[in-house]
């Protein structure tokens, strides 16, 4: 374990008789490509020990080996959520580690990043990224690793928090919607690139600015006031898309490519990307030698502005989702060669709240929980949107009032590969892999232990039926507030089983683990130079 890293105590009956566990499948992703493959891991580190491309017999090995062939289903490696909003400590209410990892797992996901807002206090100093691992601490059902924050003020801090392991650092162009995390000014972004020019590390940036002359006046990103003269209904999902135009993103990403020479060396990143319009200004930009990357997420890639009903503040989020031709060049742009995409991961931006707050009309709010044993799969036409929490009675649908924010952490997997196959059916496992696993984790500094199936890795495994389906209902969420605009939604995969470092947390059948309880890291061992 690494020498920062802090675990529940081991359950006393937890140590394996058997010295390791034996994987094989006829499909597994490993090393990028879809092989035959047997995996075996090691029940004393919970690390792969040796791999083979061909499926072994278990006569190959010791007797008494736990050995399971998964074949048809295909081996993944975990995947490594580098977005979510945990909320823990301060908005509980919202999301805690045991609910939001929990929902994790269900879906494959073996690692989360959690944001530096919307807890309370937020990651915005050492001693405040020491309150929120005391709150972690025995509640994550999946390995979870910290961002720091970058507000107005707060230079002196970041290279402690360098040092107590954060994974990188975001920071908001404009408000963040809560008033513990203020956005930063170019002054700010200039005091943190040369703060943390020298260090190993990533700066993130939510990219949206007002630009000098614009008919909007959304200074507010989670609350966002109305403008003026808006260009419709408030309810109508098309007058709050016209309030955030693509410009307020190319703003932002100008201004930051504008410092970026201030720290040539440092990795920058633009988080939550949904306009194609700044591709090409970032692809210049990567030509010229800046480092800079961008990710986009699930609700992009899948959802579009033309289907949004009135009312649906489900779908509400920033920057907003677009129109269909923008969600068609987002897809454009991952599926470039490997290494040379803009865009180089797809995230979750899990960012959820309490229904109250995202003012659902009646219609679409809530109700009452359902009893149905969670995981249960079922055809979508028996889905009820009845069920969940108690109905709220106030009756809005303002897009300018509601809460921003789409919930979906652990439905990433299914979401992806169900409208990649939409799209094209050669669509292949491996782009999910990459997007969603191997760069993800190199992109907060995990890829020497997370992100694939290979020797030396953490033995995060995901067996996945990539052909059955399933309902999104309140049993299929398992974070703590059933409101998602994929609700009533058919996803084609469904993960059987999700393994952690070598010891399995969740399968659908029989759900979670719950006599071993969480095995999940708090991963704080700070960042190393990649060799």
């Amino acid at each position: 374990m690494a020498p920062h890293a802090t675990t529940p105590p081991p359950m006393p009956h937890s140590t394996p008789i058997h010295p390791i566990t034996v994987f094989a499948s006829s499909r597994a992703v490993v090393a990028g490509r879809l092989t035959e493959a047997t995996i075996v891991v090691s029940n004393v580190t919970g690390k792969i020990t040796s791999l083979f491309h061909s499926v072994l017999p278990p006569t190959d090995f010791p007797e008494g080996t736990s050995y399971t062939d998964y074949s048809p289903n295909i081996l993944l490696p975990g995947l490594v959520d580098a977005h979510v909003h945990l909320n823990e400590p301060g908005r509980t209410e919202w999301e805690g580690f045991w609910t939001g990892t929990r929902a994790a797992a269900f879906g494959g996901v073996t690692t989360v990043v959690d944001m530096p807002l919307n807890a309370i206090p937020p990651t915005t100093t050492v001693e405040n990224l020491k309150i929120k691992i005391e709150a972690a601490k025995g509640k994550c059902w999946v390995d979870v690793g910290f961002y720091g924050g970058v507000v107005p003020g707060n230079a002196s801090e970041l290279q402690g928090l360098v040092k107590e392991g954060v994974r990188g650092f975001k920071g908001f162009l404009i408000d963040s919607g809560v008033d513990e995390f203020p956005a930063v000014k170019p002054s700010d972004i200039e005091l943190a690139l040369k703060e943390l020019k020298d260090s190993v590390t990533t700066l993130m940036f939510h990219a949206e600015m007002i630009p000098p002359i614009t008919d909007s006046v959304g200074d507010d990103v989670q609350r966002a006031h109305p403008p003026v003269a808006p260009s419709g209904p408030l309810t109508h999902y098309s007058t709050f898309l016209d309030s955030r135009p693509p410009s307020f993103e190319t703003y932002a990403i100008a201004e930051i490519l504008s410092l970026a020479h201030l720290a040539p060396e440092l990795q920058l990143h633009i988080v939550h990307l949904s306009a194609i319009e700044a591709i090409p200004m970032l692809r210049e930009a990567r030509a010229k030698g800046i480092k800079i990357t961008a990710e986009t997420c699930f609700h992009y890639l899948t959802l579009a502005a033309e289907n949004i009903q009135t009312g649906d503040t489900r779908h509400k989020c920033c920057p907003p989702i677009r129109e269909q031709s923008n969600q068609d060049g987002l897809w454009n742009e991952l599926l470039q060669d490997l290494n040379d995409g803009v865009i180089q991961t797809v995230v979750s931006d899990h960012s959820p709240c309490t229904p109250d707050i995202k003012l659902l009309p009646a219609h679409l709010a809530p109700k009452k929980p359902s009893t149905r044993k969670p995981g249960h799969d079922k055809d979508c036409n028996s889905c009820s949107s009845s069920e969940g929490e108690e109905e709220l009675a106030e009756e809005k649908g303002d897009f300018f009032s509601a809460w921003g924010g789409i919930s979906s952490v652990g439905l990433g997997l299914p979401i992806l590969w169900t409208e990649g196959t939409r799209r094209d059916a050669n669509f292949s496992v491996e782009e999910i892999v990459r997007w969603c696993c191997k760069n993800t984790a190199k992109q907060v500094g995990l890829e020497h232990s997370k992100g694939d199936l290979g020797v030396g890795f953490d033995a995060d495994i995901v067996v996945f039926d990539e052909t059955a389906e399933f309902c999104v209902e309140p049993s299929t969420m398992l974070f703590r507030n059933k409101v998602s605009p994929y609700q009533d939604k058919t996803l084609k995969g469904v993960v059987r089983e999700t393994w952690l470092r070598g010891e399995r947390v969740f399968t659908r059948e029989e759900g979670f683990v719950e006599k071993a309880g969480p095995k999940g890291k708090l991963l704080l061992e700070p960042r190393k130079v990649v060799q």
